[in-house]
């Protein structure tokens, strides 16, 4: 194929290969794209291409660049929804974590409560939890564990397994 008849596979087949694509896609961005690739395949093959079979190798390579499109689009919408539902899933899990938690330390006395939430939720050392709640280092370390025992085994129970 030369390229004076390149062209005029061009003119002649372009809109046609469009509306075909566009109907098909229902997308007119896409379809350009998908109809340009097809072009340009024709153009990079014009040597090995016959001008009487330019119009069956031009809807061919339309036709497949289209069904690639739709597994690529449908393997991306796929992503997105799965992503979507873990992210569900991590959020009404995170919550349920959460208000497990809320219930285990609930149950411990003022004391040891306030122990678990300077520890581990503020970060605060022994000594100046010792110092914020007028007991020594020991007894900050003893009723730390104490209080800890109480919520692993609360939350390791199997009636509040979810």
């Amino acid at each position: 194929m030369t390229e004076k008849e390149y062209n005029q596979c061009v003119s002649q087949y372009a809109d046609n290969v469009y509306r075909f694509i566009v109907k098909n896609l229902r997308h007119e961005e896409d379809a350009r794209d998908i109809v340009q690739t097809a072009f340009e395949k024709l153009w990079r093959n014009r040597e090995m291409v016959e001008e009487a079979k330019s119009k069956s190798y031009l809807f061919t390579v339309a036709y497949n660049q289209m069904i690639d499109h739709i597994r690529k689009m449908k393997r991306v919408q796929l992503k997105e929804e799965f992503s979507e539902t873990s992210r569900i899933q991590q959020a009404s899990s995170g919550s349920n974590l959460k208000k497990a938690l809320m219930e285990a330390l609930n149950r411990l006395n003022e004391t040891q409560k306030s122990l678990v939430m300077l520890k581990d939720y503020e970060g605060y050392s022994y000594e100046e939890i010792g110092e914020i709640m007028g007991l020594n280092e020991s007894q900050v370390k003893v009723y730390l564990h104490r209080a800890r025992l109480t919520l692993r085994n609360y939350l390791v129970s199997p009636e509040n397994v979810r």
